[in-house]
């Protein structure tokens, strides 16, 4: 996917989980984005919830909850 893609509707579509979690998961993952800056941060003009989107979605980044 081209960096500067605005948010993977297309994949969030498909999306088949516990929609719950998937927010949780892209909300602390936009979180660290948004405190790290990295140079993907940068690439992505700064939008941090498209970018934790679209490394939940992919699987690039995963998460598991600790009870």
């Amino acid at each position: 996917m081209e960096p500067n893609m605005s948010m993977p509707l297309d994949q969030l579509i498909e999306y088949d989980s516990n929609a719950y979690e998937f927010t949780v998961a892209v909300t602390k993952r936009a979180f660290q984005l948004a405190v790290l800056k990295t140079p993907e941060v940068e690439k992505n003009n700064g939008k941090v919830v498209a970018l934790a989107m679209r490394q939940v979605l992919t699987s690039q980044v995963e998460y598991r909850f600790v009870e």
